[in-house]
């Protein structure tokens, strides 16, 4: 049992497993071509399955090293699930999951430490990032039915209903052909509608979304000052047992001098 938790715990295996996931990426790519796979489609076949076999037998190896502990780590139920997805069959009504193969890469999430914080940091941010998506869907609200209500009728197709009102002005909001696509278009019949549009991205694409970023980042630096001080602790812990055990041997070596015959004269 020892040796199988030095194994999968060890360095060299947890690059072992990287390389596997990088290489059934790109045979998984491979395999979207029809002349990659009219040639080499069994070899790709016969790599991916091995490579899921491998897969099966870390996850197994890890429930019988870890047990009950096993499910208290979200990453190896990240990775139980990714593989277990896998392990679904892929014909009939369950084809579609096929495609969710692709998921296996994600286990260089799980396996690469600085991924793992990237993540822990965006996970962190959501509470945030809640609140400011309430605050997007108000100011989209309030917006979508001025505008429904101020251009529908000249222009239905962009701001005949607020669902409408609503793509466009997401349109408007990502930047994405918003000037001379609609807004100048718009503003031969209503001359003033600057002074609807350029508050609105003022409003959202350079304030909310920034709020976005803020809230992800500050997120992000918790989790790396949280982790910066687990491993203090960490360290601090082994120091204190360093100097736990040096002044217990230096106790143990002064009662030996004292025992010693002659020591009392010495």
């Amino acid at each position: 049992m020892n040796a199988l938790k030095a194994l999968i715990e060890s360095a060299r295996f947890e690059r072992a497993v990287m390389v596997l996931i990088i290489i059934n990426a790109i045979t998984l790519g491979l395999e979207t071509s029809d002349a990659v796979m009219a040639r080499f489609g069994w070899l790709l076949m016969a790599v991916d399955r091995v490579i899921l076999a491998v897969f099966v037998a870390e996850l197994v190896a890890k429930l019988i090293v870890y047990r009950l502990e096993f499910f208290r780590s979200p990453w190896r139920i990240f990775d139980l699930v990714v593989v277990g997805i896998a392990l679904v069959p892929t014909t009939g009504a369950f084809s579609v999951l096929r495609a969710l193969r692709v998921l296996r890469v994600l286990r260089l999430v799980s396996g690469v430490p600085s991924l793992r914080k990237v993540v822990g940091g965006l996970l962190g941010a959501l509470p945030g990032m809640g609140s400011i998506l309430v605050l997007l869907l108000l100011v989209f609200y309030v917006f979508s039915v001025m505008a429904t209500k101020l251009f529908g009728d000249r222009f239905p197709e962009w701001f005949g209903s607020i669902g409408a009102s609503a793509y466009t002005l997401f349109q408007i909001m990502t930047l994405e052909s918003w000037s001379m696509g609609i807004v100048r278009p718009v503003m031969e019949a209503y001359p003033w509608a600057w002074a609807f549009f350029i508050p609105f991205i003022a409003c959202t694409t350079f304030t909310v979304l920034n709020l976005f970023i803020g809230v992800v980042v500050s997120a992000m630096q918790a989790e790396h000052d949280e982790i910066a001080a687990t491993e203090r602790d960490k360290v601090q812990n082994e120091q204190a047992l360093i100097v736990d055990e040096m002044v217990r041997l230096r106790a143990e070596m002064q009662a030996l001098r004292e025992s010693l015959p002659g020591a009392s004269k010495g």
